[in-house]
């Protein structure tokens, strides 16, 4: 599990994943999504603007999973 930093109080899914390099651009959530991939805390992301806040856990199956920390400003 990796840790990615955000410098916000919460950021949402597609631009987090977008930041961080995981996919190239928002709109490529859309097929994780509706192929059930993405877990935010074990349960299945439904939707592309889903909040995502520090101490929370991604997982995309078969890609990988992704702690989420404060980075310092």
């Amino acid at each position: 599990m990796e840790d990615i930093e955000i410098y916000t109080r919460e950021i949402n899914i597609d631009q987090l994943l977008k930041w961080a390099g995981i996919t190239d651009n928002g709109a490529q959530i859309k097929p994780l999504i509706e192929d059930q991939l993405i877990k935010l805390n074990g349960a299945l992301v439904t939707e592309r603007r889903k909040k995502v806040r520090p101490g929370d856990i991604i997982e995309i199956a078969g890609i990988g999973s992704w702690r989420i920390i404060t980075g310092e400003a």
